[in-house]
């Protein structure tokens, strides 16, 4: 398989879509195009891509997940696997727990809202109950605060500092600190959901860790 096949593959293993596809593009090569890469810099991206969770597999492998919901139900899912609630982030895993939220055998089947919000619902309870997600609508601060990646890291930022307790003022000063070593920014420029792909998935790593998974 060519470094730009992978490529394409992988992102669709991930459930990234274009617009997270082109943030990662840009935060590996500085190139927003897999197309405009050399050879060198789509394997960097490939590295990137395995680093993330992408597995390459032989020819029989596991096509993508279909359904106008699976892109959401399996980045909530890589959420909650990198809060280590999720032990296997495999597809796999997550069709087994869409079929005991919903009876249904794969998230093709779910074609209505009220279809998938069982399984919607009970996932972010999941991750609220277990990693301490607030998934409260406020409607008095910026949009960007709503992102579910952005309360992720938020949860994933607490768990990482238990010994701050409660103290609302000293969590925010250290998720800053969090965020700026990972690649220098703080909260203002993280204004799409893309934005929080890499943040969650490097503190995803120290959560899983920290657990020992």
């Amino acid at each position: 398989m060519t470094a730009l096949r992978a490529i394409h593959v992988g992102c669709r293993q991930l459930g990234l879509d274009e617009d997270m596809r082109r943030g990662l593009y840009v935060r590996v090569t500085g190139k927003a195009s897999a197309k405009d890469m050399s050879e060198a810099e789509q394997r960097k991206v490939v590295e990137e891509l395995r680093r993330q969770g992408f597995k390459q597999a032989s020819k029989g492998s596991r096509k993508a997940l279909e359904g106008k919901f699976a892109k959401k139900l399996q980045a909530l899912w890589i959420g909650a696997w990198n809060l280590g609630l999720v032990r296997n982030r495999d597809d796999a895993a997550l069709l087994a727990f869409v079929k005991r939220q919903t009876g249904l055998d794969h998230t093709r089947f779910l074609h209505h809202a009220q279809d998938a919000r069982a399984a919607i619902e009970a996932l972010k309870a999941w991750m609220a109950r277990g990693a301490g997600v607030d998934w409260t609508v406020e409607r008095a601060r910026p949009d960007w605060t709503q992102l579910a990646g952005y309360r992720i890291a938020q949860a994933q930022s607490r768990l990482l500092h238990p010994h701050l307790g409660d103290n609302a003022y000293l969590q925010r000063i250290a998720f800053q600190r969090l965020l700026g070593e990972i690649d220098g920014q703080y909260l203002a420029p993280r204004t799409e959901e893309a934005n929080w792909i890499p943040v969650m998935n490097e503190l995803g790593e120290r959560v899983r860790a920290m657990k020992g998974g």
